[in-house]
């Protein structure tokens, strides 16, 4: 009885992300994928180790160790590719399933739920995160940008980053009126990028901007990413996997019950 119920909850998901999987076959979506992986190649290389050579070591750990610019960038880029994954295939392609195509509307037809529904988008969303994670941590490891036990243990704390932006993803996407709304979506993504500690300490900046930074959900998965890859173990590691954690079952409940006042109401 438990099993049945179990499976019942988990199946329905499954099933969803296995209709994704059927629709992906196509070599157009693979072009994306593979496109996607090499933006965060060139942001590592053009500013990590291009920079880098004019900036020297970076440091960490409150000022307690030296890193090469590149292992301070890199971790970073990859929680940043993570955010980028995660919301292009959550806010993008699910709005365009979900306003254009009238895709599930067909869908809840079935027994799957509209929180079912927004878990086998966020599961279908986290299979690209994590070939984008697993491919970019073997360029870190192969560069000496880490170690490959380090790489191993940072591999799920990246898929938790993508879970928490794609749960944000999901949660948006029910919100956007239009494509023109995608403008501001680019504006907020490009601003995490830029100001999450991504390319310089967030001790560098002044103590409201700081604490603003601190706040961001893309400084957290940094931190986490970073913290493991340079092997830097504190507490405060689980208070940004917790934040993260937290972030991506509230974006998913959202999602659940906004597609649910949207396709069923």
């Amino acid at each position: 009885m438990v099993t049945a119920l179990v499976y019942g909850r988990f199946g329905a998901a499954l099933a969803v992300t296995g209709r994704n999987l059927a629709a992906a076959r196509h070599a157009s979506y693979w072009l994306v994928l593979v496109a996607g992986f090499a933006e965060p190649l060139l942001y590592l290389f053009s500013i990590g180790v291009g920079v880098g050579a004019l900036i020297g070591d970076v440091p960490v750990a409150g000022g307690e160790r030296l890193v090469s610019y590149a292992e301070f960038v890199a971790p970073a880029t990859l929680a940043a590719s993570g955010m980028t994954g995660a919301l292009a295939e959550t806010i993008m392609n699910f709005f365009g399933k979900l306003k254009y195509l009238k895709l599930y509307d067909a869908t809840l037809a079935t027994p799957v739920t509209p929180t079912q529904l927004a878990a086998g988008e966020l599961l279908w969303a986290m299979a690209r995160g994590a070939f984008y994670a697993a491919a970019f941590l073997g360029v870190m490891v192969a560069l000496d940008l880490t170690t490959l036990l380090r790489a191993l243990a940072a591999w799920p704390a990246a898929l938790l980053v993508g879970f928490a932006f794609g749960g944000l993803g999901l949660g948006l996407a029910t919100f956007l009126r239009s494509w023109q709304d995608f403008d501001y979506v680019n504006v907020g993504q490009f601003a995490l990028f830029l100001f999450s500690g991504t390319f310089a300490p967030p001790d560098g900046y002044p103590l409201a901007a700081r604490i603003l930074i601190e706040l961001t959900p893309l400084y957290h998965g940094v931190e986490l990413v970073r913290g493991i890859c340079l092997g830097l173990a504190s507490w405060s590691l689980l208070w940004h996997a917790a934040y993260l954690a937290a972030m991506a079952a509230g974006g998913l409940w959202i999602a659940g019950r906004r597609l649910g006042k949207l396709l069923l109401s």
